[in-house]
């Protein structure tokens, strides 16, 4: 009994020392896999001319801001086609570049109809309810404005690109707050694109050229940030559109990276996935909007590829894949 309880110590200690790897290796995060797609370049129904934000609703239906194409398509969640509207000019329900999505717990659309300098408001059928704002840098005003979101008391947020601030707004469009300036500190801006809102009514905006995503309060208070320039995990190239899911994950479309990183509330990395064309391969896999819906499933726009792409939620294991920085030549 002896000679095996020694012999059986080494082979014991062997396969210990065998699983001491495995076991300190960092557990891997859940990130979803790819569910479906659909979308191709074109004007029809269902074809996109650069998309450039997305948004759900609490019915599930899916709303995309079709940008070159001046107009906003509703789908079904499996992506099938539902309707539409808009057109390109600068009247009630025309649009000039829509730039972002969202709804409300109403079901109604807000749309940012960038180079008409304003908000419109519809209901989820296309119907024309009303806008707000105008060109310039005062209150109310915008100066190229990007992306938009809604938190749970209606409050309305506008990632408001070229001054270089977060607009915040009643649902009426009444104007109530504002916060950020150009250049790199906390709480400053090097053009914010895109903008979230998590349970607790905190703000997260993507800073595109600050390589960055920064969380404020509802008030704009500063709270913390994170990100830095490069394609490592936790690092950003021009972070484009930004969702928070109902556990308060932050996912982060990181535009040059071609991937979309899966960050906790505290900012700390979690996972990362990348399209099905990304580096090395040519085809542009750009991302730019994202929402995530109440199940959890991540619908993404992508920007080169004129498509959605829906992931289903935390099905995939994924382990860190690192793209190298991919010249941006498409804006």
């Amino acid at each position: 009994m002896t000679v095996l309880a020694f012999r059986r110590r080494p082979l014991l200690a062997a396969l210990v020392a065998g699983l001491l790897p495995l076991l300190s290796t960092p557990a891997v995060a859940q990130c979803p896999s790819l569910a479906l797609q659909w979308g191709s370049k074109g004007s029809a129904s269902g074809q996109f001319e650069t998309p450039t934000a997305i948004a759900t609703d609490a019915s599930g239906n899916v709303y995309v801001a079709d940008g070159h194409n001046d107009r906003i398509q509703k789908f079904s969640s499996t992506g099938s086609y539902l309707g539409q509207w808009g057109s390109y000019g600068g009247g009630n329900g025309e649009f000039y570049g829509p730039s972002g999505v969202a709804t409300d717990a109403a079901g109604n659309v807000y749309v940012v109809d960038r180079f008409n300098y304003r908000v419109q408001k519809f209901t989820s059928s296309g119907a024309y309810l009303m806008q707000w704002g105008s060109h310039g840098s005062g209150d109310g005003q915008f100066d190229s404005p990007g992306k938009i979101a809604i938190d749970g008391a209606g409050n309305v947020y506008v990632a408001d690109s070229w001054n270089q601030r977060v607009q915040k707004f009643t649902t009426e469009g009444v104007y109530v707050t504002q916060w950020g300036s150009p250049g790199s500190g906390n709480g400053q801006f090097d053009n914010p694109t895109g903008v979230a809102t998590d349970a607790a009514g905190n703000v997260y905006v993507s800073d595109y050229y600050g390589n960055r995503i920064e969380k404020f309060s509802s008030t704009g208070t500063y709270l913390a940030q994170f990100g830095s320039g490069g394609s490592g995990n936790g690092q950003l190239l021009n972070p484009d559109g930004v969702a928070v899911d109902t556990d308060g994950n932050v996912y982060v479309a990181d535009w040059e990276n071609w991937r979309v990183q899966k960050f906790a509330a505290s900012g700390a990395y979690l996972c990362q996935w990348a399209g099905p064309s990304s580096p090395p391969s040519t085809a542009p896999w750009y991302p730019s909007g994202i929402t995530v819906d109440a199940a959890g499933d991540v619908y993404v726009t992508i920007w080169g590829l004129q498509r959605v792409d829906k992931f289903a939620a935390g099905t995939t294991p994924v382990r860190a894949i690192t793209w190298g920085r991919v010249k941006n030549t498409y804006r």
